[in-house]
Formats: C-alpha cells, structure tokens, sequence
C-alpha cells in the first residue's frame, strides 16, 4: 500500500500517487468509451429492431451479468491476482466491443447478435468489478481512501455527462460501427497502465483457495460480519428510494420539460459538476462529521433533491437543484464504498465487495424497472415524492445498523501457534473439530458468555462451518469451545485469516480464564470416511 501523505488530507491527494492517477486517468477515458458504446448500441436497436421491448432488452443485457456473476468475481479476485484478472478482463471486453464494431460496419449485425455481444462485455464489466474496487487500498493509504472513492466516482459522473454527448456526435457523423471501435479502443489504457503496475505477489504457503470454496467463504463472511451487514442493509435501502431519481429523470426531461437530449445531457451534466464540488469539500465534511450523520445528511439532501424534481419545472431551477443532488450522491457512495471497504480483512475484501456491488448497482439496474412502472400507473410526481419520502423513512435503519468510522486494525495478527502433529497427512482431509476448554469463576460466567458472542462471529468469519460452546454439568467452572472446520487446509487458514481486532476479542476472552495454564486446545480429524471405506473398525 502506498505511504501516506504527509500533511492534511485533500480531496486531490489520490493523485499525487502516480499509479493512482494514471489508473484513474485511464478508467474515465475507459468510461467515457463506455457510455458513447450505450448510447450507439440502444441507437443502433432502434434501426434493426424500433420496439420499446427490444431496446430495453439492450439495457437488461448490460445489466443482468452482475446479478449472475457478482459473487463468482469477488471469489476469483481474492483467489488470482488482481492485477491478471483485470488485465484479462479488459482484453475480454476489447474483444467483444471490437468485433461488435466490425460486423457493424460491414452490415452484418442483427438484433440477437448485438445483445448476445452486449451481454458478453457485461460479463467483461462484471468480473472486473470487484478487483477494481479491491485495488483501492493498494494504490493508496488508508486515509486517503475516502478521497480515492470520491474520485473515482467523479470520473465516472464526468464520463456520464460527457460520454453521451460524444456518442452522439460520432453516431451522427460516422454511424455506431465507429463508437464501439473507439470504445474497444479506450481499453487500451487500463491495459497499459496495468502491464507498467509492478504488484507485489501474495505469498502463502498454503494453496489457493478452490473458487467455489471461496465463494462459500465469502458468503459465510458476510452472515457474520456485523460491519458489513450494516453497509449493506443500508446500501440497500437507499437504493430502492434512490433510484427513482435516475430512473426517471429522462422521463421528466422528455415529457415534463419537453427538452431533446441535450437538455438530458445539461442536467446530468449538472449532476457531474455537483459530484466534483462534492469531493472537494467531501474530506473537510468528513473530518467534522461521523459517518453516520455524513450518510443521513447526504440522504435528507438527497430526498429533497427528488421531490423538487417532483414538482419544478424550470430549467434552470432543476439544472441547479441537480448540482446540489451530485454533491449528496458523491457524499452517499464514497461514505457506503468506504465503509464496506474498511470493514474488512484483505483476504476477502474483493467478495465483500462484490457482494456491496450486487446490492447497490444490481439494486439500482433492477429497481429502475419498478419506478418506471410506479410512474405509468400513479404519474411522475405521484413516484417521485413517494421516494423522497422512502428515502428519509429509510433513515430509521440507523438505530439497528450504524455505520462505523472507527479504525479498526483489519491485518493479519499471525499470532496463533502451528497446531502440533505426528505425522503428515493430506491437506484436504476433514472435517476438522477444534475444542477449546477454559476454567471459569461461576460468578463471572454470565460476563463469559457474553464475550463468547464476538468469539463466535470471528470463527464463523474465519472458516467455522459450526460453532458451539458447552458448560460441563459435573464442573459448572468447566467450559468447552468447540468449532468445525470443512478441511485441515481451511484450518491452517483461519490461522492467517485472524486479524490484530480478532486478537483483541480472543484476548478479552481469556481474561475469564483462571486455570493454571492456558486453556487446552485439541485438533480432531474426522475418520468417518475411513470407516466408511472399511479402513477402520
């Protein structure tokens, strides 16, 4: 990970990291290929097939591959290098875009092989996600992660705001072939910067993670992260009330305001300028205010911005209203992006990620739909001010889920010792039981207990498939911890896995312990396929 910065923390400070800034100058000119790619495929539609169904189909097609492959993604961005996987991933896409623009200038392209390509660069966008997101701390420290999102997410407006405008421009002088040829073009640079990035390997010595097991470690991690449940049970509920705003907004400008799509493309545009405003005072906000009243804040904004959507119909009254909206999403997705970010070990940040993404971003695809529906029966305004007051009723959820800034030290503590064995057997061999067995006063076995609590979430993260704790009924200060594991393999993981935090609670716990010597651990391989098969008795 870089140094951090000497000095305060600006929302410019990313950029002073050359690999930062290179990648980010990359990403947006990758963006902006992107978004002109849109709007030449949904124009492109409408020539070879001028229905709504077909031209949504275009949408869906982009869309669907992140519901299907989030998870799978996260898994192999944890499993591989990073670094590989989006290398590939971006070759996989100029690929796809590439030929896309080739049958398209040789009249060759049909509706079902444009969404047949259109799906095959979502799936590139998909699997590329989640190691995009992973990279972050990486390429910068710790507390300039916060600005790094912010950043990310102004390039990513910027292209929006100006990516369409260009498609058009080049539809209109050289038809939509060209637009996917300069789309498979601006992954070049990603590529570039990539193959000039000299990641450090991660060395272990156990064997990489089998991607199917992964992707149930990653799965387990999340029933068991209270942090992170936090991010996503927030993410979520924003979304469903958010998306109106995106979702209708087109409508508005087409049947409200009675504008083409420049007007479209000046209050988006407007919506970038506030993104950039936005992460220039986000770091100055984030230093006087705790995440949580940051999120809610943001949201109340927000929730404005939407119901005077709902009812003004001045240009340049909604143009200006828009800048306030960029300024609260910027402020939304890099406090949400940051927590989810922080609230995780390195080992499977790409998974938690992923599963964030497939909240947030396949919330938003998926629930566009249901506003446009909402819209057509009770109207524009009826929808609208509905979300706004979806968007501050959703705010209740701060009382179960809040949000934490606190550093928490997520890096490996390394501080159990090699469990002792006679002689060696295969890795994969298991299940594994792990007992644990304290001495504890009566009088303080209710306190026990409850410290137990945090234990058993930091085992079920690590590895645990099941995790009991027993009291001895001839021995009331007798207790036994025990845990199963799937193999020794994912055992010896576990042991890689325990953070400095996982420390802290393992610590806290032994504090109740009162024997002699340290509680006793024992290790037991299962033999149940060996009798099984006869080879023991």
């Amino acid at each position: 990970m870089a140094n951090a910065s000497a000095g305060k923390i600006s929302a410019w400070s990313p950029l002073r990291q050359p690999l930062f800034r290179a990648l980010w100058l990359a990403s947006v000119i990758g963006d902006v290929g992107t978004w002109m790619h849109n709007v030449g495929a949904v124009w492109l539609m409408t020539s070879l097939a001028p229905s709504a169904d077909m031209v949504a189909l275009v949408q869906a097609a982009s869309a669907l591959p992140i519901f299907l492959l989030a998870l799978l993604a996260g898994a192999l961005a944890d499993v591989v290098d990073r670094r590989r996987l989006l290398l590939f991933t971006q070759g996989w896409m100029l690929v796809a875009a590439a030929a896309l623009g080739v049958l398209t200038l040789i009249g060759t392209i049909t509706p079902w092989v444009l969404l047949a390509l259109t799906f095959v660069l979502g799936i590139g966008a998909a699997m590329s996600a989640p190691a995009w997101q992973a990279i972050a701390p990486e390429l910068v420290s710790r507390q300039e992660l916060s600005a790094a999102v912010a950043l990310r997410g102004v390039g990513f407006n910027l292209a929006r705001a100006v990516g369409p405008a260009l498609g058009g421009i080049v539809i209109a002088a050289a038809g939509a072939g060209i637009t996917f040829l300069i789309n498979a073009a601006s992954f070049l640079g990603v590529m570039i910067v990539l193959c000039c990035w000299h990641r450090p390997p991660h060395e272990s010595v156990l064997p990489a993670e089998r991607v199917m097991g992964a992707m149930q470690a990653g799965v387990r991690y999340v029933r068991h992260a209270p942090a992170l449940r936090a991010v996503l049970v927030r993410a979520g509920v924003f979304v469903v009330a958010g998306s109106a705003l995106w979702a209708l907004l087109p409508i508005v400008v087409r049947s409200e305001l009675k504008l083409d799509v420049m007007g479209y493309g000046v209050l988006l545009g407007s919506l970038g300028v506030g993104t950039i405003a936005g992460a220039a005072f986000l770091p100055k906000v984030q230093r006087k205010l705790a995440v949580d009243w940051l999120v809610a804040s943001a949201t109340v904004l927000f929730a404005a911005v939407t119901l005077t959507l709902a009812y003004v119909r001045h240009f340049a009254w909604l143009c200006a209203v828009m800048i306030v909206g960029g300024a609260a999403w910027i402020a939304l997705m890099s406090s949400l992006n940051v927590a989810a970010q922080t609230s995780v070990p390195s080992w499977v940040r790409a998974r938690a990620l992923a599963v964030y993404l497939l909240v947030f971003l396949g919330g938003l695809a998926g629930v566009c739909f249901l506003w446009g529906a909402v819209a057509a029966r009770g109207g524009i305004s009826f929808s609208l001010l509905c979300a706004a007051i979806g968007l501050v009723a959703g705010l209740a959820t701060i009382t179960r889920y809040r949000l934490t800034s606190a550093q928490t030290d997520l890096t490996p503590s390394m501080h159990w010792q090699e469990p002792v064995v006679v002689s060696p057997f295969n890795l994969e061999q298991g299940p594994v039981l792990v007992i644990i067995a304290y001495r504890i006063d009566p009088a303080r076995a209710h306190d026990f207990v409850l410290a137990m609590r945090d234990l058993r979430l930091e085992r079920l993260r690590d590895g645990a498939i099941r995790w009991d704790l027993f009291r001895d009924a001839a021995d009331p200060g007798r207790y036994v911890e025990t845990f199963i594991l799937e193999s020794w393999v994912e055992h010896l993981r576990q042991h890689e896995r325990v953070t400095v935090a996982d420390r802290a609670v393992q610590e806290r716990v032994h504090t109740f312990h009162v024997g002699d010597t340290p509680p006793t651990v024992s290790h037991l391989l299962s033999v149940n396929e060996r009798i099984a098969k006869g080879e023991l008795t």
